[in-house]
C-alpha cells in the first residue's frame, strides 16, 4: 500500500481527513510492521506496512485512503533475548500501547505466548506461531463527539459524595433498563439510573476499571473472568464488554455519552485506573502488547537477571514508572481520558507502586512532579490507594498535598469500634473528625482522607454484619484467597439466620457503619448496594464472579435502608458542620464563644486526657459548634451552621447520657436515631436532661442557630 513519512506525534493510530498517521515507540526494536485487517475474525492481515520512518525511538508512517474503523496491530522485530531483558517475536501480532479502542475479547490460544508452551527451556524458547487470529485488533476510531455545552463540574472536595459502582454488575439485573443496554455504558447512561443516584444523593460514581482489560487464561478454563478488571491491557481503549452498541469505535462514542448525561445531572465521573502493572504477567505470561513493543522500556526488571520481572503488585510484573516512554504512556492516557472523554478524576490502583523509585516509596518521585506541574491532570480530583504488597509499601498519609486517599486505618478503626473490640476512643475520634494525625503536618486538609467501611474489595456491608468468616469456595481456590481479618462480627450466627433479634441488631449496625460515615470529616464512599443490603454470601474476594454473586440485586433491594441512606446523605449535603474545610482546633475562634468542638462523657462531663487512654470505654458523646466553622462560602459570607450533639454507643447495653450545660443549646432536638431508624425532627431534650440510647446506636441532636 501506499504511505507515506508521517509523524511522530501524537503517538498511536491518529485519523485525519485523508488517512491515518501510525506512530508507535520502540527503543529497542529494529524494524517495525503495521498489519491491516478487514473483520475482527481475520485470520491473516490483507496488508502489512513497514513503518520505515524513525524519529528518535519512535516509529511513524502515514497510510491514506483508510478510515476509521480500521483494524490493525503491529509486528515489532528485534533480538529475542530474555535473559537480557529482550522479548521481540514478530510472529506475534501486538495491540497498540496507544490504541484508542479495541475490537472484542481475547481468545486464549498457546500462540499468544513469545515461547512454546510446555518447551523445557520454558521461556527461553522461541514460538514461530502466528497468534492474529486469537489477538484482539486495534482500531482506528473517529474522535469527533457532540459534547455540546458540556464541561467539568468542578465539585468541591467537601461537596463530594462518592458511589463506587461496577459498569456491569450495577445494570446488569435492572429491569427498569431495556435487557441488550443493562451492564453497559448505555446502562449507567440510562434515565432509571440516572434517578436513582440523584434520589440517593452521590455526587460523583467512581467506575471500577474500564480501561479495556484481559481475563486471565487460568480463570476463563475455570469458568470464571477477571470480573473487576484489575487487568489492563489498553490504557486509552474503553473497555469492549461495556458497550453495548458496536466494538469497532462504537464503545468510545458510548462511553462519552454516559459522561454527557451523568454531567448532565450533576455526576462526576472518577475512573479507578491500574498503571502499576499490566495483563501480560510474568516471564510466563503471553505477549500481546507492551512485552512485544519493548519489554526493556516498560517493565521493571530484575537487575540481576533481566529475565525475571520485579512484582510489587502481586500481578507478575509491574511498569517502569520510572523510565521517560511509561511516564509518558501515563500522562499522556490521563489526560486522554481528561480532555477527549470529559472524565473528572481517578483513584489509582496500588499507587505506592508508582511513586517506587529504586524499590523505597518516594514521595518526591518524577511521578508525583510531573503530575503537579501538569495544568490538565493536576486540576482534576486525583485519590491514592495509598499502598501496595512491597517493602514499605503501606503508604497512608504520605502523598502529597492535591491527593485524596483512601484512609484504610479510618476503616479498620471504625470496624473495631463497632464490633466491640478494645480499641482507643482516641482514634476513634481522630478518624471521625479526618485523621488529623495523617494529614494535618502537610498542610493537608481534612478531605485529603477519603473514608469508606466496605470498597469492591472485601465484604459488602451487609456481609461485614453477617459473617465472622470469609466464604469464597465458588472462586476455585479452596477458600484460600482473600483477607482472613476482615474486622467483621456476624452477632451471633453465621450467615442468614431466621433468629430475629441477630437481625435486628445486624440492621442497626448497617445503619451505625453508614451514619459514623456521613457524619465524619472527609469525603465518604459508598460502595454501590451497601444502601440496599447487597450481599455476596461471604465471598470477600469476588474479583472473578461475573455472576448473581456480584451484580446488583435490584429485586431484593432493602427499601428501608436505602430511604435511611438517602435521609443521611441529605444531612450532610445540608449540613456543612460535617464537610469542614478546615481542621478543628478544640478551642473557641474568639474569646467568650464556645470551643468549635468538645467531647463528653455520658454524665455531661467533659473528657480529659485519662478518659481518652482507656481501651475498654465504648461510649462518647461529641458537640460540634455550627458558629466556628471559619470558612466562607463562594459569595465570601461567613458559613454558619446548626449546634450538633452526637452521641455514639458501642457498648451491649443501654446508657443514660446527660446532655451538657445549656451554653452548648437550652434545647436539642432528635435528627437521626440508629437504634430505632427513624430521621427526621423527633423528641426535644433540654439542657441537662438525659436521653436514653440504645444499645449499639447513635443519636444525633441538633440546635439551630438563633433559637
Amino acid at each position: 500500500m501506499k504511505n507515506y513519512p508521517g509523524e511522530p506525534y501524537p503517538l498511536g493510530a491518529t485519523w485525519k481527513d485523508n488517512g491515518v498517521n501510525f506512530a508507535l515507540y520502540a527503543d529497542k526494536a529494529t524494524k517495525v510492521e503495521v498489519c491491516l485487517f478487514k473483520s475482527a475474525t481475520d485470520e491473516k492481515e490483507y496488508a502489512r506496512i513497514e513503518l520505515l520512518e524513525r524519529t528518535h525511538q519512535i516509529w511513524h508512517t502515514f497510510i491514506p485512503d483508510i478510515k476509521p474503523g480500521e483494524l490493525y496491530g503491529y509486528r515489532v522485530y528485534g533480538p529475542y533475548e530474555p535473559e537480557n531483558g529482550q522479548r521481540f517475536n514478530p510472529n506475534k501480532l501486538l495491540i497498540d500501547p496507544y490504541a484508542k479502542a479495541i475490537a472484542g475479547p481475547i481468545e486464549w490460544h498457546d500462540s499468544l505466548f513469545g515461547y512454546e508452551l510446555g518447551n523445557p527451556d520454558e521461556d527461553l524458547s522461541f514460538s514461530e506461531t502466528d497468534s492474529a487470529p486469537y489477538l484482539p485488533k486495534s482500531v482506528v476510531i473517529d474522535p469527533s463527539f457532540d459534547w455540546g455545552d458540556d464541561k467539568p463540574l468542578k465539585i468541591p472536595y467537601t461537596d463530594t459524595i462518592i458511589y463506587e459502582a461496577h459498569v456491569r454488575g450495577f445494570t446488569k439485573l435492572c429491569n427498569d433498563i431495556p435487557e441488550e443496554q443493562r451492564g453497559s455504558y448505555a446502562g449507567i447512561a440510562h434515565p432509571s439510573t440516572i434517578k436513582y443516584l440523584k434520589d440517593l444523593g452521590i455526587t460523583a460514581i467512581e467506575l471500577l476499571p474500564v480501561h479495556h482489560f484481559l481475563a486471565d487464561r487460568h480463570l476463563k478454563e475455570k469458568g470464571l473472568t477477571n470480573y473487576w478488571g484489575y487487568n489492563t491491557i489498553g490504557y486509552f481503549a474503553p473497555e469492549v464488554l461495556y458497550g453495548c452498541t458496536g466494538t469497532q469505535g462504537e464503545q468510545v462514542n458510548e462511553f462519552k455519552n454516559m459522561v454527557k448525561e451523568l454531567h448532565k445531572a450533576g455526576i462526576e465521573v472518577i475512573l479507578d485506573v491500574v498503571y502499576n502493572h499490566t495483563a501480560e504477567g510474568n516471564q510466563m505470561g503471553p505477549t500481546i502488547s507492551f512485552k512485544g513493543v519493548d519489554n526493556e522500556s516498560y517493565y521493571r526488571l530484575m537487575e540481576d537477571d533481566k529475565r525475571f520481572y520485579m512484582d510489587y503488585t502481586g500481578t507478575g510484573n509491574t511498569l517502569n514508572a520510572n523510565l521517560p516512554s511509561v511516564l509518558r504512556l501515563i500522562m499522556d492516557s490521563l489526560r486522554y481520558w481528561i480532555t477527549d472523554m470529559h472524565v473528572d478524576g481517578f483513584r489509582f490502583d496500588l499507587a505506592a507502586t508508582l511513586a517506587r523509585e529504586l524499590h523505597e516509596v518516594n514521595r518526591l518521585s518524577a511521578f508525583f512532579d510531573i503530575i503537579h506541574q501538569d495544568p490538565i491532570i493536576s486540576q482534576v480530583k486525583l485519590i491514592a490507594e495509598p499502598w501496595d504488597i512491597g517493602e514499605g509499601g503501606y503508604q497512608v498519609g504520605k502523598f502529597p498535598a492535591g491527593w485524596g486517599e483512601w484512609n484504610g486505618k479510618y476503616r479498620d478503626c471504625i470496624r473495631d469500634y463497632w464490633r466491640g473490640a478494645d480499641s482507643m476512643l482516641a482514634e476513634f475520634a481522630e478518624r471521625f473528625t479526618g485523621s488529623s494525625d495523617l494529614y494535618r503536618d502537610e498542610f493537608r486538609r481534612p478531605t485529603a482522607s477519603v473514608n469508606f467501611i466496605t470498597a469492591h474489595d472485601g465484604f459488602t456491608l451487609n456481609d461485614l454484619v453477617s459473617y465472622n468468616e470469609k466464604h469464597n469456595e465458588a472462586n476455585g481456590e479452596d477458600n484460600n484467597d482473600g483477607d482472613s481479618n476482615n474486622r467483621s462480627w456476624n452477632g451471633g450466627e453465621e450467615g442468614p439466620t431466621d433468629n430475629e433479634e441477630i437481625n435486628q441488631l445486624r440492621e442497626r449496625q448497617k445503619r451505625n457503619f453508614l451514619t459514623t460515615l456521613f457524619l465524619s470529616q472527609g469525603v465518604p464512599m459508598l460502595v454501590a448496594g451497601d444502601e440496599v443490603s447487597r450481599t455476596q454470601q461471604g465471598n470477600n474476594n469476588a474479583y472473578c464472579q461475573d455472576n448473581e454473586i456480584s451484580w446488583m440485586d435490584w429485586e431484593k433491594a432493602d427499601q428501608d435502608l436505602l430511604s435511611f441512606t438517602q435521609k443521611l446523605i441529605k444531612i450532610r449535603r445540608d449540613h456543612p458542620a460535617f464537610c469542614r474545610r478546615r481542621w478543628f482546633r478544640g478551642a473557641p475562634v474568639k474569646d467568650g464563644d464556645l470551643e468549635d468542638i468538645a467531647w463528653f462523657l455520658p454524665t455531661g462531663e467533659p473528657m480529659n486526657d485519662e478518659h481518652w487512654s482507656h481501651d475498654f470505654a465504648k461510649s462518647l458523646a461529641v458537640f460540634m459548634n455550627g458558629k466556628a466553622l471559619r470558612s466562607r462560602n463562594a459569595k465570601g459570607e461567613q458559613l454558619i451552621d446548626d449546634n450538633f450533639y452526637v452521641i455514639f454507643n458501642a457498648h451491649h447495653e443501654t446508657i443514660e447520657y446527660k446532655l451538657p450545660s445549656a451554653d452548648y443549646a437550652k434545647e436539642w432536638t432528635v435528627m437521626l436515631d440508629t437504634g430505632t431508624g427513624t430521621t427526621g425532627d423527633g423528641d426535644k431534650y433540654q439542657a441537662e436532661e438525659t436521653v436514653t440510647v440504645d444499645a449499639r446506636s447513635i443519636i444525633l441532636l441538633h440546635y439551630p442557630q438563633g433559637e
